[in-house]
């Protein structure tokens, strides 16, 4: 017994000199919920909110922050339809002790939050709560920080896989999604349990959407009840290469099924989907992280977008050639690689990113540092009717090759 206990104590203290000098992973992870009280008319795209008078589920950002060798990342997701840099920025200002172009935010794409982008009606005018999106700013920091305080010697599991049908299926040609499912877990060193699941799945969690009057996380929300009730930790989710239309798939005979009940059923699935990819997995053995970044310019092409930037309340900077800039990130994390992009790309964009990354674990963070529209390569912009919508809703024509190529570069770096 004396030996068990001597044992015991000589791991955590082997683990706590390892931790102090960098040589462990650490993490930590938080939540702030976010649903504005009194509700607020919600956004599912350009034109003007719905108004609403009830709401299923809470809205949440949800932070996880992994740090090794000096190394601090963290990741925070938002349940809005999209999260610009302009509101990201006044967020890790906020946080002060990890550098801003290590602090990813993404946003899980429901269609039944308030407007985060302030989208300007024909007479210049917008109907965004900027009270409401300066507090969710200074709740995504708390988030961030609570989740440093909360850092802990961790191990690391990745599974990547399949997932069932039933899911999403694309809207414009059912079979041109993405069934892959990434998943990224850390348990504590010192009790063994789940700190936090990370789920990257594309999908556009549109199940209620934004004209039934209801403030929703829609799927999102029983996908975290189902991976915090089933013992994952904190539940994180970041969408994929979502874009033209991979959508939740409630098809029901010959109609739509658009309540929160297909949401659970739907959120349900996919976190156990999630929950076994992952523990069919073993940790990993010493864990690295390393995190590039590199600021991409896009030109704005289309009216639409030009009109948005130009005149939302936002301050969105259009630099010299009517050209918008981002940043990008490539995370490394044992043998998972993380790649943003700061959009809705479409699945093919999608797969062939995930084709180059020299990695059985490629995830893909769609809607994440910025949330510039629709993604689609040059050949497909404006080329057939079905793609008018999202071609008219995108930064342009050559949106598509400038993150390609850009990303190859951070990818080969």
């Amino acid at each position: 017994m004396n030996r068990i206990k001597i044992s015991g104590i000589c791991l955590l203290w082997l683990l706590a000199v390892l931790a102090a000098h960098g040589q462990v992973l650490r993490g930590g992870a938080a939540v702030r919920k976010i649903t504005p009280d009194p509700l607020l008319p919600v956004s599912g795209g350009v034109g003007v909110p719905k108004a609403v008078t009830q709401k299923k589920g809470d809205l949440f950002v949800r932070a996880l922050v992994l740090e090794y060798q000096g190394t601090r990342v963290a990741f925070a997701s938002v349940d809005n339809l999209g999260w610009p840099a302009v509101l990201g920025n006044r967020a890790r200002a906020l946080v002060g002790s990890i550098p801003p172009e290590n602090i990813l935010i993404g946003a899980t794409h429901t269609h039944s939050a308030p407007d985060a982008y302030a989208f300007p009606d024909e007479s210049g005018r917008n109907y965004a709560d900027m009270n409401y999106l300066n507090r969710c700013t200074e709740l995504i920091a708390e988030a961030i920080r609570e989740a440093e305080k909360n850092l802990e010697a961790v191990d690391l599991k990745v599974g990547y896989g399949k997932v069932p049908a039933g899911i999403s299926y694309n809207y414009y040609a059912p079979d041109l999604y993405d069934p892959h499912c990434g998943v990224i877990q850390i348990r504590s060193k010192k009790t063994g349990k789940a700190v936090s699941t990370l789920v990257n799945y594309a999908i556009h969690p549109e199940v209620i959407g934004s004209k039934r009057g209801i403030l929703s996380p829609d799927v999102c929300g029983p996908l975290y009840e189902t991976i915090e009730n089933m013992g994952g930790g904190v539940a994180v989710f970041f969408n994929g290469a979502l874009g033209g239309m991979v959508t939740a798939d409630n098809r029901r005979q010959q109609s739509e099924e658009n309540t929160w009940e297909e949401c659970v059923r739907i959120g349900t699935l996919l976190g156990n989907e999630a929950l076994k990819i992952v523990d069919k997995t073993e940790p990993v053995g010493s864990p690295q992280l390393s995190v590039r970044s590199q600021v991409i310019e896009f030109p704005v092409e289309t009216p639409v977008m030009k009109y948005i930037l130009e005149k939302s309340p936002m301050g969105y900077r259009l630099n010299s050639g009517n050209r918008v800039s981002t940043v990008q990130n490539l995370v490394t994390l044992g043998p998972a690689r993380i790649l943003t992009i700061p959009g809705e790309a479409l699945p093919n964009i999608g797969f062939y990113l995930k084709r180059k990354m020299n990695t059985a674990y490629p995830f893909l963070f769609g809607l994440t540092n910025d949330a510039f529209g629709y993604i689609l390569s040059r050949v497909d912009y404006n080329s057939f009717e079905r793609y008018n919508y999202i071609s008219r809703t995108s930064l342009g024509e050559e949106t598509g090759e400038i993150l390609i190529n850009e990303s190859l570069k951070i990818i080969n770096k």
